[in-house]
């Protein structure tokens, strides 16, 4: 199983669906793809029936889809496209700063998060960059974000028996996922093969029933959440690093 969709022919035009309920907004973002080289709008639709209804048929490289949709939310629609056409990378669009709509969006399979905000260059930038395989949403951000929305004394969830599935050299991978390390970072630090540990990782992933690395460094760092003693007295460790925009230019405090 692999983390990353199919990247379009070398010479093919990147195919972008846009799903947003207003019109104004999709004219804006239509204007920005067929001006960009290499990029055309497919198709467009303004709710989530629409969006699920003429998706599939219209075969995207990329569907940029509004969290938030008059009659469901994009969060869904994506899953289901992506349910139908495995390859889909969806770039999430919305126009606030929503820490539970990140994560539903990363567990949806979702190869980035934008705001309305963001520059009409760096959003064209997100769009290729999630239609090459990449994504646009970092493992070890996502991880400090989990551990933030998880408070003490939850009751103990079922990401460990998830992760018991693993081998230890897994799960030693899938901690340097966590991590933030690079494929090829992970195989230094454990002297392995590049091959080897894209392997490790491809079977880790089917075994966790995940088809993206950053949704297992999720699971993981809930697994490690609920593992973690309680501390109720005076932290004195170092506050976690800031995490970085989830795209391009992005300036917090500006979103």
């Amino acid at each position: 199983m692999s983390d990353t969709p199919t990247t379009p022919p070398t010479g093919t035009a990147i195919r972008v669906f846009l799903v947003d309920d207003h019109e104004v907004v999709r004219r804006g973002l239509r204007d920005l793809i067929d001006d960009a080289p290499g990029m055309e709008v497919a198709g467009e639709a303004a709710t989530a029936d629409q969006a699920v209804a003429r998706g599939p048929a219209l075969r995207p490289d990329v569907a940029v889809l509004d969290v938030r949709l008059p009659d469901g939310d994009g969060i869904a629609v994506c899953r289901e496209l992506r349910s139908r056409m495995p390859g889909l990378a969806c770039l999430m669009l919305t126009s606030f700063d929503d820490e539970d709509a990140l994560l539903d969006a990363i567990m949806a399979g979702a190869a980035g998060y934008v705001l309305k905000q963001i520059q009409g260059a760096d959003l064209v930038s997100a769009v290729r960059t999630v239609a090459t395989g990449q994504s646009m949403l970092d493992p070890a951000t996502t991880a400090r974000l989990m551990r933030s929305l998880r408070g003490p004394g939850e009751a103990k969830a079922p990401e460990e028996e998830r992760l018991a599935v693993l081998s230890e050299r897994e799960r030693a991978v899938l901690e340097l996922i966590g991590e933030g390390l690079t494929n090829r970072q992970i195989a230094h630090r454990l002297r392995l093969s590049e091959k080897t540990v894209k392997n490790h990782i491809s079977r880790l992933l089917g075994k966790l029933g995940v088809e993206r690395r950053v949704q297992a460094a999720v699971l993981a760092a809930q697994a490690q959440e609920h593992a973690r003693p309680q501390d109720h007295g005076p932290s004195h460790r170092h506050p976690p690093p800031p995490a970085r925009a989830p795209f391009p230019g992005h300036r917090p405090g500006h979103g």
